[in-house]
């Protein structure tokens, strides 16, 4: 039984390295949707369907668990698969995604309560954030912003050029201007922590940058501790598998800038 976890490209792939770095005892199995990205732009029935293909077919290969490392998907397809298609499927199987876990953190992090989401279109149209956060802390100030051309930059691995600086001040500034008194500031994207280091750069130094991973490899921890019946399931070799839609050529090089370091994936094919 491995712990799976899912995101429609590469960005996921921020998510595991924490989570590894957290749990390396456990077994995983990443799925990346490489063929179908990006599902930012996609509508909610689409990223539905997309991701519980890509959920069945990680419960196929043996996994009782699935993280959403994918905003998106966790936006549009999570609540869903969760009350309509899981009691289906298996009751006793489980799907996470990030967006709570990182929502839950945030009023610990700032003084101000004004809270910045940097996230896809996607996921910035979804509202996920702004719902969850007005359960959990209604008395914070949210102002979202989409940042449709930092995944791009990122993946075609023009995140550290000087081409990326532009677009990541643009962003940046609009919205700071929208609500100056932001100290806190969500990357709402697996892909952005690979632009951290120019974030950075464009921001006062008192402004908290919140990178999901750590948060999300926590929240995990956290999960199995209170589900012994499901973490006493999971087999513990340390060992992780990866899986893409896309040519493992192409998937394997770009991986290995997320990553740092060299890995040798698998093709599957999701679409019925």
């Amino acid at each position: 039984m491995k712990i799976g976890v899912f995101d429609s490209g590469y960005g996921g792939l921020t998510i595991l390295k924490d989570i590894r770095n957290r749990l390396p005892q456990y077994d995983y199995l990443y799925l990346g949707d490489n063929a179908r990205n990006p599902y930012g732009t996609r509508s909610f029935e689409i990223v539905y369907e997309f991701t519980l293909q890509a959920v069945k077919a990680l419960f196929e290969r043996g996994c009782r668990l699935v993280i959403l490392a994918c905003n998106t998907a966790s936006a549009k397809a999570l609540r869903t698969i969760q009350q309509n298609d899981l009691p289906k499927i298996d009751s006793s199987k489980r799907v996470l995604g990030v967006i709570r876990p990182t929502v839950e953190i945030i009023p610990k992090l700032t003084s101000s309560k004004h809270i910045g989401i940097l996230g896809t279109p996607g996921t910035v149209k979804s509202n996920s954030y702004a719902l969850e956060i007005e359960k959990i802390a209604p008395e914070m100030t949210l102002t979202q912003h989409a940042c449709p051309m930092w995944v791009p930059l990122v993946e075609n691995n023009e995140f550290d050029s000087e081409g990326a600086d532009y677009f990541v001040e643009k962003e940046l500034r609009s919205l700071m201007s929208a609500d100056p008194k932001i100290d806190t500031i969500i990357l709402g994207c697996t892909h952005y922590p690979l632009l951290l280091p120019k974030i950075k750069k464009y921001i006062p130094d008192h402004i908290n940058v919140v990178c999901q991973g750590p948060i999300v490899a926590e929240s995990l921890a956290d999960y199995l501790r209170r589900h012994p019946e499901i973490e006493s399931n999971l087999t513990k070799g340390g060992s992780v598998t990866y899986l893409t839609t896309e040519h493992t050529e192409k998937f394997d090089s770009l991986a290995s800038v997320f990553l740092e370091s060299s890995i040798n994936s698998d093709t599957i094919s999701l679409a019925h």
